[in-house]
């Protein structure tokens, strides 16, 4: 298995700080995400094409088909929480953990009011690097993201997702020149399942009917 995503011991920091630092990651506008995905575990492979329609600071409406129109299917999520799915089965089976989804995407909603927050900031001497790191906990539910640095601007975006100590997902996901995502990787160990995505287009004056929130079609 992968070393831990954190492997050093972090200290309690203002939540303040963490909110402001996953407001940075969102869009500031609603924001459409196209998008080429890629899934498999030990049974079946899948593909095909989406769109996440993102309205921050907490709320997206995902699309997803497979090949030719098949498989097709949507969701609304707001927070780390599925309002609804259709169909429900092979949503919650392509994304089985939503904080993965949105760190996938680049995007940190802010930790819950409950959450103990916990943070460190790392510097690479060998290649100048700087990482930031937080951690999100709750009844135990634990959230690490290591965000990585280059010359000013955030390169790279990792997760890891744990429960009751065993890790549920973890995901790297690469940021371009705008710090927008690019592509993105989640695995999911228990089930040896992988989840991919390559961006194709950012469209940032998209218009989000209203509709859209209330049901798939």
């Amino acid at each position: 298995p992968p070393a831990p995503l954190v492997p050093v011991p972090l200290a309690p920091v203002e939540r303040d700080s963490a909110i402001a630092w996953a407001r940075t990651t969102l869009p500031p506008t609603p924001t459409a995400i196209r998008f080429r995905w890629h899934y498999q575990d030990e049974h079946v492979k899948y593909a095909g094409r989406g769109t996440a329609r993102v309205a921050p600071p907490d709320s997206m409406r995902f699309d997803y088909a497979g090949p030719l129109g098949l498989g097709s299917g949507a969701a609304v999520v707001i927070g780390d929480s599925v309002l609804w799915a259709d169909p429900e089965k092979n949503f919650r089976s392509l994304v089985p953990a939503i904080p993965m989804l949105w760190a996938a995407l680049g995007m940190i909603p802010p930790p819950a009011a409950e959450a103990d927050v916990l943070g460190a900031e790392l510097t690479d001497s060998a290649s100048v690097r700087r990482r930031v790191v937080w951690r999100f906990a709750q009844l135990g539910d634990t959230l690490d993201y290591l965000a990585s640095d280059s010359a000013g601007r955030t390169v790279l975006l990792e997760a890891e997702w744990r429960r009751q100590g065993e890790r549920v997902a973890r995901s790297r996901t690469s940021l371009d020149a705008r710090q927008r995502p690019a592509s993105a990787r989640v695995d999911f160990p228990s089930g040896g399942a992988r989840f991919e995505l390559t961006v194709v287009a950012i469209d940032t004056a998209t218009v989000i009917a209203p509709a859209l929130w209330r049901s798939r079609r």
